[in-house]
């Protein structure tokens, strides 16, 4: 057997392999969707969003507070780390560059992103939660806007590190201050990357159960305080789908499928705009 014919042999089996590991990742990420789709359909009725919480046996119960609470939590959180996230990532393509200062924060930055959740939790119970002195909706939003943080950073420093230099330095040529250049040049061109990773931080958040146990961690009524505990979608769902009663596993199901739906949603949104754009 000649040398090239072993090289055939040893890519046609990588390839073999690559695929069907492929094939199972995608046969086990259509089998939770199934599962999801098959369970969660099945509890979705009017009452889920009608209603809120209430006690094992009751009819007349759903997850409106929790939506809410989820809903006020990841928007708090969003109006916290898009801007501090897009500054950031601002700086260092624009002005930081290839200084020190720069790689040490895309180094923390990257570390940040693969951080456990827990421990951001745990970080801003430490911070937020014991000086306060109880469980708040704003040390939630806190703990969702430092996860989202680093996502948003990297991919607007890496977007705009992508448009070309060139469309700098004709706007630079025509007399335009900096800023001009950043708001009205750079950022038109990395638009749809710096909204593809705002919208993936937002599924990141979305989905994250851990850092909240630690923060706003949950209430079964309604509330819009964001000094007090509040619900959220993913701490509700725990709870219910642990509960031994039929009823809270029910909606449970409801509430899993719900945050699966927008969690995937926000990604396929993201991926169409990238495809958009590409064309």
């Amino acid at each position: 057997m000649t040398h090239t014919q072993k090289r055939l042999i040893i890519n046609k089996i990588i390839l073999g392999l690559s695929t069907l590991s492929a094939l199972i990742g995608i046969a086990f990420l259509f089998w939770i969707l199934y599962v999801l789709v098959a369970n969660g359909v099945e509890a979705i009725n009017w009452d889920i969003f009608a209603f809120e919480g209430a006690p094992p046996g009751y009819e007349e119960s759903g997850l409106k507070h929790a939506l809410i609470g989820q809903l006020i939590l990841v928007s708090v959180a969003t109006l916290i780390g898009v801007p501090l996230g897009v500054m950031a990532g601002t700086y260092l393509s624009e002005y930081g560059q290839n200084s020190k200062l720069a790689e040490i924060i895309r180094d923390i930055s990257d570390i940040m992103m693969s951080a456990p959740s827990i421990v951001i939790g745990a970080f801003v119970y430490a911070i937020l939660v014991l000086p306060m002195g109880n469980f708040s909706g704003w040390a939630g939003s806190v703990a969702l806007a430092i996860i989202m943080i680093p996502i948003i950073l990297r991919t607007t420093d890496d977007m705009l590190q992508l448009v070309p230099n060139t469309l700098r330095e004709a706007a630079f040529a025509l007399g335009a201050p900096k800023y001009k250049v950043i708001l009205q040049v750079v950022y038109r061109g990395a638009k749809a990357g710096v909204l593809t990773g705002i919208l993936l931080g937002i599924a990141r958040v979305g989905g994250e159960t851990a850092p909240l146990l630690f923060t706003s961690f949950n209430d079964n009524f309604m509330s819009t305080d964001m000094s007090e505990p509040m619900a959220s979608l993913t701490v509700t769902m725990y709870n219910y789908a642990t509960s031994p009663y039929d009823d809270w596993q029910q909606i449970g199901w409801a509430a899993a499928f719900i945050l699966s739906m927008f969690i995937l949603g926000l990604n396929i949104l993201g991926r169409l705009i990238i495809l958009k754009k590409k064309r």
